[in-house]
């Protein structure tokens, strides 16, 4: 380095020893010097992409030595020092890198969109913002526990102007936990300046308004970030609070690195190229007289030859081979389910709803670990009262009502589960889930697929039409979440299957999202045993016998099946009820259809796109020899659900069911 370089950074090394500061400054050179070899493996194409952090890694470094280690960070692409000074191995992050075995996530995702809890770090996924509500789900997991802990989640500037963002803080200040909110303030998001990003003048500004302290710092003074973190972490380990800390610096280099910087002002990269935190930080250590060109040599040495021996480990292993069996079976937690029987054989009249609640409060007795979370879920009850007198037996701690924040909830869910707990998340109508269809589908879906994580949340959806509440409280949209690989999805027609498969959702560590059919709550009553019981999920029944059609339908649809089937007694109808629509029990369905060889199809939602239209696709696969007419779809238009209850009548498919058996049976 040239001696004539001058510092333009105060450091204050207050509480530090010198030993300390040496450790420092070791963790803070690794990332640049990894980063240096990085860029010149990409120019040789060895690596695909390369999200820089150059410039910015006193703030990857010192939050994380201002943590403790079992305390959990949810970094972004440009964290690589949260990474390094976790202590990771570098052969296993270098084989991230190249989609190596080794990796974390055998080669299915790239650079840094991993987690990994042996080092207490969970990894983004490229839609900025879900992970901050995650973090308020490890921090709420802290907060029941009274585990004294803290929790830590990076959000860049840009990614700051999304929804999550809002949602996640809000919940944190009207739950008050103990999550710090990190906004890496490096001015631009990819090449769209801050003034065409946000109107305030800086980020702690916010704080107001959530209610929370927040706290600006140099982000390019490693010590100062240490200390911050340090004091904010200790102080809400003993009064659990969010905190909303602005860390100011600089993205030297492209959003990554094809994107380049051209878009920057003229001689921007120079003025805070002065305020480099690696060389600031050498030259204070150098004018205390700790360290010298000699130590600097030596340990980028030893740092070159640590990241020169990873290479070679990652580089020598061989490329994956795919296993599609392995690709298929790495989608879910294992789970065996073993069939809960009742103790006893007593049983009582329960309506659907009733049914629904009992399965509920009998799985929060048996799961101590299992929260609740909803919107007016608590006192209240819910919308529909599933969990009326729940606060009282249980508390608020785990029946919570939540603002309405859709995504920082369902992502809420799957920090609890990451810090192994169980979560409910009742969506207070299914037509809502659009608000959490992010977190759903590209976390909770892949996240055990991705890097082995389980997300172990059920999410209740209140679904269905009938009962003439328009196109935003009557949706069937099942289908959105059947065409996403990672999710279990479960739809009972019955109070006894809802009660049994409800709890058996809520004993699989997996996600499942349960969909229940509000016209069926107050409507149908069954004897249901009065014990905690489960039901098998992926498994159909046959709820009447025939040899002449066959209708395959669930919830609402077993109903409509089971009225034509007594309308029309000449003809022998056999009608299976799914109840689990992933994974979908297909030898139940081709044995009926083999026997009876013809098929209808029926289902609530749309005919487009519907679940049925799968169905019928499988059975002209596998059954195509056994039919003696073509397979039929019976559904609801191909428009919004309407208001009118004609109009609602007109729409949904249940008058249009006998017409097309009796087709099928002419043919």
């Amino acid at each position: 380095m040239d001696t004539k370089v001058k510092r333009h950074i105060e450091f204050d090394r207050t509480g530090f020893s010198d030993e300390e500061l040496i450790t420092i400054y070791k963790a803070i050179l690794k990332p640049r010097l990894i980063e240096e070899k990085m860029l010149i493996l990409l120019r040789q194409g060895k690596i695909s992409k390369w999200f820089s952090g150059w410039g910015q890694e006193a703030i990857s470094v010192g939050t994380t030595l201002g943590m403790e280690k079992d305390e959990v960070m949810l970094p972004m692409h440009r964290n690589l020092g949260v990474f390094t000074t976790r202590g990771i191995p570098l052969n296993r992050l270098f084989a991230q890198f190249q989609g190596k075995q080794s990796g974390f996530t055998k080669g299915r995702d790239r650079s840094f969109h991993f987690g990994t809890m042996d080092y207490n770090i969970v990894g983004m996924i490229s839609h900025l913002g879900p992970q901050l509500g995650i973090a308020d789900g490890i921090a709420l997991a802290n907060k029941l526990s009274e585990e004294q802990k803290a929790t830590l989640v990076f959000s860049g500037d840009g990614g700051a102007s999304e929804g999550d963002f809002h949602e996640a803080l809000n919940v944190a200040a009207v739950w008050d936990l103990p999550v710090i909110f990190t906004i890496e303030n490096n001015s631009w998001g990819l090449s769209t300046p801050s003034n065409e990003q946000f109107r305030c003048k800086q980020f702690i500004d916010k704080g107001i308004g959530y209610g929370m302290d927040a706290f600006q710092l140099d982000g390019n003074n490693i010590l100062e970030v240490i200390s911050s973190v340090r004091k904010i972490s200790a102080s809400i380990r003993e009064k659990p609070r969010p905190f909303l800390l602005e860390c100011m610096t600089f993205r030297m280099r492209g959003h990554e690195e094809a994107s380049g910087t051209k878009y920057y002002p003229e001689g921007i990269q120079e003025e805070w190229m002065k305020k480099d935190p690696v060389v600031n930080y050498e030259l204070y250590l150098k004018e205390i007289g700790l360290l010298s060109e000699e130590d600097v040599a030596n340990f980028s040495s030893e740092i070159k030859e640590e990241i020169q021996s990873g290479l070679e480990v990652a580089y020598a292993e061989p490329k994956i081979v795919p296993n599609t069996e392995t690709e298929l079976n790495d989608l879910f937690k294992p789970h065996k389910q073993t069939i809960v029987a009742p103790n006893s054989s007593s049983k009582s009249e329960k309506r659907f709803i009733d049914a629904i609640s009992d399965g509920l409060r009998q799985s929060m007795e048996k799961y101590p670990e299992l929260v609740l979370m909803g919107q007016d879920i608590a006192e209240y009850g819910g919308v529909f009262k599933i969990t009326e007198g729940f606060v009282e037996k249980f508390g608020k701690g785990r029946v919570r009502n939540t603002p309405l924040c859709e995504s920082a909830i369902v992502g809420a869910g799957l920090g609890l589960s990451i810090k192994g707990m169980k979560a409910m998340v009742e969506m207070q109508f299914a037509d809502f889930v659009t608000c959490g269809f992010n977190q759903i589908v590209n976390n909770l879906a892949k996240i055990h697929w991705r890097w082995g994580q389980n997300a172990d949340v059920v999410v209740r959806m209140p679904t269905g039409a009938g009962v003439a509440a328009g196109p935003f409280h009557s949706q069937s949209n099942e289908a959105w979440f059947f065409h996403t690989p990672g999710l279990k999805i479960v739809y009972p027609a019955f109070p006894s299957d809802a009660k049994g498969l409800l709890a058996a959702a809520i004993e699989d560590p997996n996600p499942v999202l349960f969909f229940e059919h509000k016209n069926l709550y107050r409507s149908l009553k069954e004897e249901v045993y009065d014990d905690y019981y489960t039901t098998e999920i992926g498994k159909a029944r046959v709820v009447k016998q025939g040899d002449e059609l066959t209708i395959v339908t669930y919830g609402m649809g077993v109903h409509w099946a089971i009225d034509a089937a007594e309308e029309l007694q000449d003809i022998s109808i056999e009608v299976i009820d799914l109840r689990t629509l992933s994974p979908l029990d297909t030898e139940t369905i081709y044995a009926s259809v083999r026997k009876t060889g013809r098929v209808v199809v029926l289902h609530e939602d749309n005919e487009i796109g519907g679940i049925g239209a799968e169905i019928v696709a499988l059975i002209n696969e596998h059954c195509f020899s056994s039919l003696d007419a073509p397979v039929r779809r019976v559904a609801s238009l191909n428009t919004p659900v309407p208001f009118d209850a004609g109009l609602e009548i007109n729409f949904l498919p249940s008058k249009r069911l006998i017409p097309t058996i009796e087709e099928l049976i002419a043919y």
